[in-house]
């Protein structure tokens, strides 16, 4: 069975989603991401698995379901952080983000009979998903992080260390207002969709 990993920033006001801000306060940028947070955890936790891994920036708090492990995330680029979660992995692994509350546990449900490497490409070319039948830190130390290349340059990394390499969905990820709208539309009866319509955006000055 497979290790499933999530990694997270502990939702905290001025520490994560940024880019909701404006037209969200900060405090309802945090509330977003931590309604993203907990219909992510919710799908893992219905998603059959080995072990079930929060690899967090911060500290756990009651949005956390039983059944996880909580390990620190290590210092450095996100590229070094994703590559210390693998490490601490054997066997099967698929680590997603936080960004994603569409996500649902049929996704995370792969399959690596037929190849060696799942990656689930984001719609601005990054990557909301990577799983390894073995995992290497090596496979992602160095790949930029964040750019419109980062799932195209993950892809080839596979490639080159001779994995084949199957493709989960496209899905978008969270990282501004339009991208909040559209996943909620997505996910209409998730935590997320619910919390963004409480919020109200601040009046622009």
């Amino acid at each position: 069975m497979t290790t499933l990993l999530v990694i997270a920033k502990e939702p905290l006001p001025g520490r994560v989603k940024t880019r909701l801000t404006p037209p969200f306060t900060p405090a309802e940028a945090a509330s977003l991401a931590e309604a993203a947070l907990t219909d992510t955890l919710r799908a893992v936790a219905a998603a059959p698995a080995a072990r079930r891994v929060l690899v967090l920036d911060g500290a756990p708090g009651s949005w956390l379901p039983p059944g996880f492990e909580v390990l620190p995330q290590c210092a450095g680029g996100l590229d070094e952080r994703l590559a210390d979660a693998f490490a601490h992995c054997t066997g099967p692994a698929l680590l997603i983000g936080m960004d994603t509350p569409q996500v649902t546990p049929e996704l995370l449900t792969v399959d690596f009979a037929d190849c060696e490497a799942w990656l689930g490409p984001a719609e601005d070319g990054g990557f909301w998903a990577l799983g390894l039948t073995e995992p290497d830190p090596a496979l992602l130390r160095g790949v930029p992080m964040s750019t419109p290349v980062t799932g195209a340059v993950q892809r080839e990394r596979l490639l080159a260390a001779g994995l084949r390499v199957r493709e989960l969905p496209r899905l978008r990820d969270v990282d501004d207002a339009a991208d909040a709208r559209a996943v909620a539309a997505l996910a209409p009866h998730g935590r997320f969709a619910a919390r963004l319509a409480a919020c109200t955006p601040a009046t622009p000055r």
